[in-house]
């Protein structure tokens, strides 16, 4: 059994974040979750949407896995919609599932990011970082890749931050 995954944030289930992943998972070593075929709704103070699919979801995750890996594209300077509402929905586990948030802690955490370029602005691994501190969990760091100018193929530079990156993992 793997007790890595990776968590793919994209708009796009086939998409580049998709290419990355599939080169950073080449040897099968990590079992991977697509967000976009998940129903997670936005946070809500009232905690209405407590029947989606998010707390199962965790539920798994925290049972079957040490490391998480989350995969992005750069929308806007950030990481995707999705993921970020993923992120959000974390704060169910602050408040209204406690229990399952505190089997966060000791838990390692990373991230891997993607664009057309290698243009990744300062402060886009942030909301990692420090999510990971408030969870407890250890941040073992990120890389950025981006895609050859006619975007067929991931560049080589980023290919070897990919294996650089898997070797941290």
């Amino acid at each position: 059994m793997n007790t890595r995954v990776i968590i793919q944030g994209s708009s796009k289930s086939n998409g580049n974040t998709n290419t990355v992943i599939q080169y950073l998972n080449k040897n099968n070593d990590f079992d991977i979750i697509d967000l976009k075929t998940k129903s997670i709704g936005a946070f809500e103070y009232d905690f209405s949407n407590a029947n989606d699919d998010f707390i199962p979801l965790m539920e798994t995750i925290i049972k079957k896995y040490d490391t998480i890996i989350f995969a992005t594209p750069v929308y806007w300077y950030s990481m995707s919609g999705v993921l970020k509402t993923f992120f959000d929905r974390m704060s169910d586990l602050l408040h209204y599932k406690k229990d399952l948030g505190r089997l966060m802690r000791g838990k390692n955490m990373a991230m891997i990011s993607n664009s057309g370029e290698n243009d990744l602005k300062n402060g886009f691994t942030m909301p990692f970082i420090e999510s990971a501190n408030y969870l407890g969990m250890n941040y073992l760091g990120n890389t950025h890749t981006w895609f050859t100018k006619d975007g067929s193929e991931i560049a080589l530079e980023a290919k070897n931050n990919i294996d650089t990156f898997r070797s941290l993992l």
